[in-house]
Parts: C-alpha cells; sequence; structure tokens
C-alpha cells in the first residue's frame, strides 16, 4: 500500500527511494498535475482528473497476477517492476499555476524519471496534463542520450502551438505547446522520427501542422488510420526507430474520444468523433512493446471511468509484455 486507498500498480514492491530501484526494468511514477486557475479543467472537477494515478492503481489491484493469458505469460516472471509513488507536487501549484510554480512541479516529475534511468528501468509515468506528464519525460530522455531519439505521439491534438495559452511565457512547455517546445529545446530530437496517431478536428492551425509536415513528421490521423487499419499502422513504426538510440512513447487518451470505450460526456470538450479504439490502442502498444521503448507515459486520462483506468493498466501490461515477446523473438 502507499496510502490507505492506494495501492501500488499491480501490487507490485513499493520503492520508497532511489536505492529500491536496482535491478528493477519498469518503474511506475504518478504525476498527478491539472493546469489552470479554476477548480475545473474541461468542464470537470480538476480533483476528478488528479485522482487518474490513483484510481488506475485501484482497478490494477482488481487483477489476481501478472499472466497475460492472450499471451500465456506471466509479465513478472521475465521483468521486475516496481511502484515509486507520485512526484512531489506542490498543492499550490494545481490552482496558482505561476511559471515558477509549474518548473517546480515539471522539475519533481523529472527527478523521478532521472532516478528510474539511473536504474537502467523504463519510467511508466501516469500523469494528467503537461509539462509534468509528456515534455518532463521527453527532457529526460533527450538530455541522456548522445544519439537521435524518436517520438510516437498518439493524441487527438498536435499541442505544436509556438507558445503556452495559459502563461504566455515560451520556457513553459504547456497543454497545446509541449511538443514544440520538445523540438525547439532539444536539437537530437527531430521531427523525421516523429509518429503522429490519431488527430482530427478543426481545432488546428493548419500553418503549424505544415510546417511540421515539411520538416518529416509521419501523420496518421484517424482518417488514414481507417483506411489503412490497425496493421498497417503498426508498419510504419519503424520511422521512430530509423538511426535513433532511444524512443518515448507518449498517449494522450483523448485519442479514445468518440469511440468505445470513452465518451464525450467522461471527455468534455476533449472529446471529438473517430475515436480509436480500446482494441487498436492495445494492439498498437504491444507492437511498440516488441520494438522496444525507452519511456512510456500518459495524460488526459477520462476521468470517473473505471473502464478507462484498465485500459490504461492493459497498455502498460501489453507494452511490457511486447518487450519480453519480442526478444523471444
Amino acid at each position: 500500500m502507499i496510502d490507505a486507498d492506494m495501492p501500488t500498480f499491480m501490487g507490485q514492491p513499493y520503492a520508497i527511494c532511489p536505492d529500491d530501484l536496482k535491478g528493477t526494468d519498469a518503474v511506475i511514477i504518478g504525476s498527478p498535475y491539472v493546469v489552470g486557475w479554476t477548480n475545473e479543467y474541461s468542464g470537470v472537477d480538476k480533483k476528478e482528473w488528479m485522482a487518474a494515478p490513483k484510481r488506475i492503481r485501484q482497478q490494477s489491484a482488481k487483477y489476481r497476477s501478472g499472466y497475460i493469458q492472450e499471451f500465456d505469460l506471466d509479465l513478472f516472471e521475465h521483468l521486475r517492476v516496481v511502484d515509486f509513488g507520485d512526484a512531489e507536487i506542490a498543492p499550490e501549484t494545481i490552482n496558482k499555476p505561476t511559471v515558477d510554480n509549474i518548473l517546480r512541479a515539471q522539475h519533481a516529475v523529472e527527478t523521478k524519471v532521472n532516478q528510474a534511468l539511473d536504474a537502467g528501468a523504463i519510467p511508466i509515468v501516469i500523469g494528467q496534463n503537461s509539462p509534468c506528464g509528456s515534455y518532463a519525460i521527453a527532457k529526460a530522455i533527450a538530455e541522456r542520450t548522445k544519439g537521435n531519439v524518436g517520438v510516437i505521439s498518439i493524441d487527438t491534438h498536435w499541442d505544436i502551438e509556438p507558445i503556452d495559452d495559459t502563461t504566455m511565457d515560451p520556457r513553459i512547455a504547456g497543454a497545446n505547446s509541449w511538443k514544440a517546445r520538445m523540438y525547439e529545446f532539444h536539437k537530437n530530437m527531430l521531427q523525421r522520427n516523429l509518429i503522429e496517431i490519431g488527430e482530427r478536428g478543426m481545432s488546428e492551425s493548419k500553418e503549424r501542422v505544415r510546417e511540421f509536415l515539411g520538416k518529416g513528421t509521419h501523420w496518421y490521423p484517424m482518417w488514414k488510420v481507417r483506411e489503412i487499419g490497425i496493421e498497417g499502422l503498426c508498419k510504419e513504426l519503424h520511422y521512430a526507430y530509423d538511426g535513433t538510440e532511444a524512443v518515448y512513447v507518449h498517449y494522450d487518451m483523448d485519442v479514445l474520444g468518440g469511440a468505445g470505450p470513452a465518451t464525450g460526456d467522461l471527455l468534455g470538450t476533449l472529446a471529438e468523433p473517430i475515436g480509436m479504439t480500446d482494441y487498436e490502442v492495445l494492439r498498437l502498444s504491444l507492437e511498440i512493446g516488441k520494438r522496444g521503448f525507452n519511456a512510456l507515459s500518459f495524460i488526459c486520462i477520462a476521468p470517473g471511468s473505471p473502464v478507462i483506468y484498465r485500459t490504461i493498466v492493459y497498455v502498460i501490461m501489453y507494452m511490457l509484455a511486447g518487450t519480453v515477446l519480442g526478444k523471444k523473438r
């Protein structure tokens, strides 16, 4: 147990200090951070959004073991997974998103991610908003990799606006701008090794999208995904691996909004039609795992839905299973 109402992820050991990470393969890290000056985010109480790391751990405890029957694989016979608790994000950050507060919250996540990487493990960050659930992980990977870093981003939105719309400060990699900051700040991250999956809707700037495509981004909007199918999409993953030394994988779970299991009622203004299905997300996760990855993060996890929380458990377990099955193959 981490707290009276919060078990560890899948009942795995609770790491309370960096020494406890020695010999681990994957490290679960919570990032209960939501941005904004009010008590709501996208029309939903912030407390519901911030509960995601806890709710996912609670749902994971409903499973008896790490035995994934679809693959006849007991994951925990092959990998050592620990739960490193939540990053120490100051409570005042949540309703007072000043530049210094946001940067401190980001640093708290970076610290835990770097400690996991120091141990040679894969950091898996369960968050809600940027930069704490996205850029903080990308930054740590980029700074520790000598060669280029590939990125696989599954999202409804591009998040490539030129400046954070909450602070209007160029130092902040915010919800609508974190990916633009990522490519601006880290020269070993190139758009030719970026795979964007799932975008749709009329909410993007054509200039920004065309700029990223002009720099080599490989883009698979949901319309294209429906045309080529999930098997065709999996064949395109190599672009993140070609000429790179590390791969960072990011899931913005609003990509499910508009198709099962997430509905617009759960995601509020973030939902769009033609969403990915849970099967498509899980099939993709398994294939990414087979190819290997160095860090994984989640944001925009629909609040108040046990099936969405369980979907995150599946994604994590399937991706880790992929690393085992890939080595066997």
